[in-house]
């Protein structure tokens, strides 16, 4: 069995992508130093409590077993945060990279998964979107996935490290046996905000704009499951560990639904009333984000299998009402 480190493992995608490693035939070691993420997700998987911030932590982490690659997502995601303080997020997910892709080099380590983000995008003219698209990205935290990929380019080219970035969309839904999904503080994410006013936890939920060019006037995004998610990363290790060279892809459904849609989806499957009011665009926020998920199907032989809407809804309502009286899990 490959050692696989994963760094951010306790935190949503990271904690599905280890179960996936697992079930794949590796052996996955977390890294995390829990200021997102949570114990209890990391389940039986090793886990190493630091920062990568940290270099006693991490050659910790590179000494526990021979690590044949790399699964990288620690970083800080809050677009609105990062525009109030980009100099924590150029710092955190730009600098702790470094240290982390210093400490692959110093263990002969080549191999790097990379969870990046659509947001390296920006407001794209044309979809569904490519990866040949430019990237334009409008906030700091897209910025950063940004030089990122292209840090991982140049690393590439000077020390033959060879990674696969992932761009994906927006993530959603939680584990079909309701045992992991998303439980961030504060909560940004639409459909898990709805399923607070579902369960009560709040009065009505606030939708940005009314007035983009889509079929409701609400914005369009393309909603992936966190189980295909998990189970991409663990085809582009498969696909990095054959032999084959860098590559980028984009993982979405190439369809696309409107908030009000989702909305509805949400009212459909809780049974409860959802109040929502419209408040002001957000700066930034594009009419319509959806993949072409084209080449991960074409070169990965992945696909979307759980990312229909109600299946998505569905799987996050089961984890939602399982926590809704629980207290927050152990960090």
């Amino acid at each position: 069995m490959k050692a696989v480190l994963v760094t951010g493992g306790a935190g949503y995608i990271g904690s599905h992508t280890l179960r996936a490693l697992a079930s794949r035939g590796y052996a996955p070691i977390c890294i995390d130093n829990l200021s997102t993420g949570f114990r209890e997700f990391v389940g039986d998987v090793p886990l190493i409590e630091g920062d990568l911030a940290d270099p006693f932590a991490l050659e910790e982490a590179f000494s526990r077993a021979p690590i044949a690659a790399v699964v990288h997502f620690a970083s800080l995601a809050l677009v609105e945060e990062s525009v109030r303080n980009p100099a924590r997020y150029y710092h955190d997910n730009i600098l702790n990279c470094l240290n982390l892709l210093g400490a692959m080099r110093s263990h002969g380590v080549r191999y790097v998964v990379f969870s990046s983000t659509a947001a390296t995008y920006g407001i794209p003219d044309l979809v569904p979107i490519a990866e040949s698209t430019p990237l334009a990205p409008v906030n700091p935290y897209g910025v950063t996935k940004m030089v990122l990929e292209h840090m991982l380019a140049d690393y590439a080219k000077a020390y033959g490290l060879r990674f696969v970035s992932l761009r994906y969309f927006n993530a959603a839904g939680a584990a079909t046996d309701g045992t992991l999904g998303e439980w961030h503080t504060p909560e940004t994410h639409l459909i898990p905000r709805l399923l607070d006013v579902a369960c009560g936890r709040g009065k009505s939920a606030e939708i940005y704009g009314n007035d983009y060019p889509t079929l409701d006037g609400t914005c369009v995004r393309d909603y992936i499951h966190v189980s295909d998610l998990a189970v991409a990363h663990a085809a582009a290790l498969d696909f990095l560990l054959a032999g084959n060279g860098s590559n980028t892809f984009n993982l979405g459904t190439g369809e696309g639904h409107t908030v009000l849609e989702v909305v509805r989806e949400v009212a459909r499957t809780t049974g409860a009333d959802l109040p929502y009011e419209f408040k002001p665009r957000r700066p930034g926020d594009p009419p319509a984000l959806i993949a072409d998920p084209a080449k991960a199907q074409a070169i990965l032989g992945w696909q979307a299998e759980h990312s229909n809407l109600g299946e998505i809804v569905e799987t996050a309502w089961n984890w939602h009402r399982k926590r809704s009286g629980a207290s927050q899990p152990r960090s």
